[in-house]
C-alpha cells in the first residue's frame, strides 16, 4: 500500500460517516412529521439508513509482489428507507387522522438514532486519528530526509 493512500482511506471514512451523521440528523428532525399512509401528496417520512461498502479498485499489475490499488476506502453506494411500519398515534383532532383517529408518524426511534449518532461520531473521530497519525509520520519522514 502506498504511504499516502492512508490519507484517502481515512478521508473516505470521514466522508461516509459525515453522511451517516447527516442522515441521522434528518431522521431526528422529522421524528414528529405526520403523514398519511398511501397518500402521495402527504407521505409518511421513512427513516433513512446508509449502506456502507468497501471501495477497492485494483490497478493492473503489481509492484514487488504487492497488489496495487487505484482507490480504496469506504463509500455509500445507496441510501435505503427503513421498511418498518409507521408509528400510529391516537389523536382524533389531528388533520391527518384516519377514520379511527390514528395519525401516522415516522418509524424513527430517538434512542436508536442517538446510539447511531454516537457510533458515527466515534467512527469519524477514529478516521481523524488515523489521518493525523499518517500526517505525523509523513512530517517525521520529511524531517529525516532533511
Amino acid at each position: 500500500m502506498p504511504f499516502f493512500e492512508s490519507f484517502g482511506i481515512s478521508a473516505s471514512g470521514m466522508t461516509a460517516n459525515r453522511l451517516w451523521l447527516d442522515l441521522i440528523s434528518n431522521n431526528i428532525a422529522n421524528i414528529n412529521t405526520a403523514g398519511v399512509p398511501g397518500d402521495p401528496s402527504r407521505p409518511v417520512y421513512r427513516r433513512n439508513v446508509p449502506v456502507f461498502s468497501e471501495l477497492l479498485t485494483m490497478e493492473a499489475g503489481s509492484v514487488a509482489g504487492q497488489e496495487m490499488y487505484k482507490e480504496s476506502g469506504v463509500h455509500v453506494p445507496k441510501i435505503i428507507q427503513d421498511p418498518a411500519e409507521p408509528r400510529m398515534v391516537h389523536d382524533p383532532s389531528h388533520p391527518y387522522a384516519n377514520q379511527d383517529g390514528y395519525v401516522a408518524y415516522p418509524n424513527v426511534n430517538i434512542a436508536n438514532e442517538m446510539v447511531n449518532m454516537i457510533a458515527a461520531t466515534r467512527a469519524y473521530d477514529a478516521n481523524v486519528t488515523v489521518f493525523n497519525a499518517g500526517k505525523s509520520m509523513a512530517a517525521r519522514a520529511l524531517d529525516i530526509i532533511r
